[in-house]
């Protein structure tokens, strides 16, 4: 690890050297690609030389301890205990921050919720997902965009994409992949039973043009009309797009926009992501490792999480961590559980490399 840091370094002073250089400040392109490496670089190495520093008062304590001077004993002992403790918790936060960053941590999120096992009462469980969604977005100033949505009479959602805008979107919602499960007694339940019901989430990094190349010949695209939350044309105009990619039968749906060119611009953009997606979890396989979380973020048929209404509780599976405030997940704050399984998922990472090393 000390090597690798002391080549951070090393690299971090170089591009100090060439924010200075007056030819490097004219190059605007050039510029702020350094300016965006040295941010990055800053807060590793800082805590990298905030660790040299404590372990060379450490170096010091134990010269004094040796010197025998009982006088600077005592104050030789309080150093030494202080700087080795803060070298030990450095050098644990410096293995985390040494782990490779996730390149779509920082993207734009695409949500597609799909009502699963239990009819009209899965429908109307994605339709409490979607809005726990939205609400987190708005708690957290974050752009929300629906793109598609085919709901019942009732009020339920069979399916329903959006997307998410903003910094760190990705990197955040990541962990919401996966299969969520009701267990609730449904409106329509006339016996006070409780029905178990399920909707699948999907959730995906908005692809760039550079990411993934798609084959326009491969798709075939139709016009229909929109329904549901479509907004003011619903039902009018056959503004809705459909794409099917013929090589993997994938569907995109998209009608939320005015215009066809802008539905079938969305809908391009999320065909796309969805391409990626599956690419990269087919080179995963090949590998025989992920690039995504060791706990889980990519598996659509992986039950996650379990919202339990009569007990006013939340499981996610992965970690086994329930919080008992219903009404509060449901209203947007998934924070709590987010941070846990962020923490998880960084010790997994952390595990993983260190069974590599040894």
């Amino acid at each position: 690890m000390d090597e690798k840091l002391a080549e951070v370094e090393k690299k971090y002073e170089g591009i100090e050297e060439q924010l200075s250089d007056a030819s490097v400040v004219s190059d605007m392109e050039k510029y702020r690609q350094l300016m965006k490496d040295y941010k990055e670089m800053t807060p590793l190495v800082e805590k990298y030389r905030a660790l040299k520093k404590a372990e060379s008062d450490l170096r010091e304590a134990e010269e004094l301890l040796s010197g025998g001077d009982p006088d600077l004993k005592e104050l030789a002992e309080e150093q030494a205990s202080e700087s080795r403790e803060a070298a030990a918790k450095m050098r644990e936060e410096l293995k985390e921050m040494l782990l490779p960053k996730d390149p779509d941590d920082d993207k734009n999120v695409i949500f597609e919720i799909r009502a699963g096992a239990g009819g009209e009462e899965a429908a109307l469980f994605a339709s409490v997902l979607y809005r726990m969604y939205h609400m987190y977005a708005d708690t957290h100033r974050l752009s929300f965009e629906l793109i598609y949505c085919n709901d019942t009479e009732l009020g339920g959602m069979k399916e329903v994409s959006f997307m998410i805008r903003g910094a760190g979107a990705y990197g955040r919602l990541k962990y919401e992949s996966g299969v969520h499960r009701v267990q609730r007694v449904p409106e329509t339940e006339s016996q006070g039973r409780i029905q178990t019901s399920t909707a699948t989430v999907a959730v995906l990094p908005e692809s760039e043009e550079s990411t993934y190349e798609l084959n326009m010949e491969d798709l075939e695209i139709t016009t229909h009309k929109s329904s549901g939350a479509g907004g003011q044309h619903v039902n009018k105009t056959e503004s809705a797009i459909r794409i099917i990619h013929k090589p993997t039968g994938l569907v995109v749906d998209c009608q939320n926009e005015r215009s066809q060119l802008q539905n079938k611009e969305k809908a391009i953009e999320i065909m796309k992501a969805r391409l990626a997606a599956m690419e990269e979890e087919k080179q995963a396989e090949e590998q025989h490792s992920k690039r995504r979380s060791q706990i889980g973020t990519g598996d659509r048929s992986e039950r996650i999480r379990t919202y339990n209404y009569p007990q006013g509780r939340i499981t996610d599976h992965r970690i086994g961590m329930s919080v008992f405030d219903l009404p509060g997940f449901l209203n947007g704050d998934l924070d709590g559980m987010i941070d846990a399984l962020a923490t998880a998922d960084r010790a997994a990472q952390l595990a993983s490399s260190e069974s590599e090393t040894n």
